[in-house]
């Protein structure tokens, strides 16, 4: 299992897609299935643990990125040319994929998103060969430009988010504070409807939050929490009215929208991306146009059974149902 090192095997705070890699690593492990997870030293896992990076070049103090990129994916390579592996299932993005001509382990590589179309070339140049069997981690972010083994959605540990059957009034904005994520539109949301409105996340463009979140703080009406962790995230999230997940970008996929979902906390957001995958509209959540539209529906939010939206959520984003596909996906790649 080869983990990406921008932050530890989980990551301490953000990190989605080391996130995802270490659900599923933990998940095969508990499976019976032997797993080595190449991973920056300081990680946490069940598996057998090979590291080179001592830490995340994303934590501090900072490593160089493609010094310690280059040495972690060779010594992956290293070892799987010496026959120790069965299949490499790849989550660094496509630069694995040029290592794979070099040894004869086929590998997966999961998708987590196109940072541009820039880097598709690498992905058809291993398109349909030994080493380019790839997974889309939703129908939207498929490109018509390559093959695909499956499309499997990310499951979370359903059980780490406690169903709360009674909602809170205030809205939550959760994620990285930056215009692709939304958080001035829900501010605007807030604005326009009078409610309450919490936001939590790291800041990852301070030019945008000191220009488009800042001035509209009040302790009170509209709070910023900064950056909440797992202890606090369950009853954060499970206490909201709803999640505002007003996107501006084709989003492959919304992680803090299944984790509100299992709290059963109605999401409204934007139709672009997977979130058409994620939201049944008028069931577990609505999918919203515009910030008026999406202030005007508020008050529709509470009629909204969020039993059923826990129970929906448990059934199709479950960390088991992840596990059991890509074992599925594993043995159509090994079956040749």
């Amino acid at each position: 299992m080869l983990a990406p090192i921008s932050w530890r095997t989980p990551p301490r705070h953000y990190g989605p897609w080391e996130l995802v890699t270490s659900l599923l690593t933990e998940a095969l492990v508990a499976r019976g299935v032997e797993v080595t997870l190449f991973a920056t030293a300081d990680s946490l896992t069940k598996a057998k643990l090979e590291a080179v990076a001592p830490r995340g070049y994303s934590e501090e103090p900072p490593l160089d990125a493609k010094v310690w990129e280059c040495l972690h994916i060779a010594h992956v390579f290293e070892q799987a040319r010496a026959g120790k592996f069965d299949l490499i299932h790849n989550h660094f993005d496509f630069l694995p994929l040029s290592y794979t001509g070099l040894c004869d382990t086929p590998m997966v590589t999961t998708i987590h998103g196109f940072s541009s179309e820039r880097i598709l070339p690498v992905y058809e140049r291993y398109n349909g060969t030994r080493g380019g069997h790839y997974v889309a981690i939703s129908d939207a972010d498929r490109s018509p430009r390559l093959d695909y083994l499956a499309t499997i959605h990310h499951g979370i540990p359903v059980e780490q988010f406690t169903f709360h059957p009674e909602h809170g009034e205030y809205l939550l904005f959760y994620g990285r504070i930056h215009p692709d994520k939304g958080a001035a539109e829900a501010v605007a949301v807030a604005r326009e409807s009078g409610r309450r409105l919490l936001l939590a996340g790291i800041i990852h463009d301070q030019v945008y939050f000191d220009r488009e979140i800042a001035p509209h703080l009040d302790g009170d009406r509209i709070r910023y929490l900064g950056h909440v962790g797992p202890s606090e995230r369950d009853a954060l999230l499970g206490g909201a009215l709803a999640l505002l997940h007003l996107i501006n970008f084709e989003e492959p996929f919304g992680l803090s929208v299944v984790e509100a979902l299992a709290c059963g906390t109605p999401v409204l957001a934007r139709p672009r991306g997977s979130l058409p995958e994620l939201i049944r509209d008028g069931r577990n959540g609505y999918l919203v146009d515009s910030v008026e539209e999406t202030a005007a529906l508020l008050d529709r939010v509470p009629l909204l059974d969020r039993a059923a939206i826990r129970r929906d959520a448990t059934a199709r984003f479950s960390v088991d149902r992840m596990a059991e596909a890509y074992l599925a996906a594993y043995a159509r790649v090994l079956a040749g």
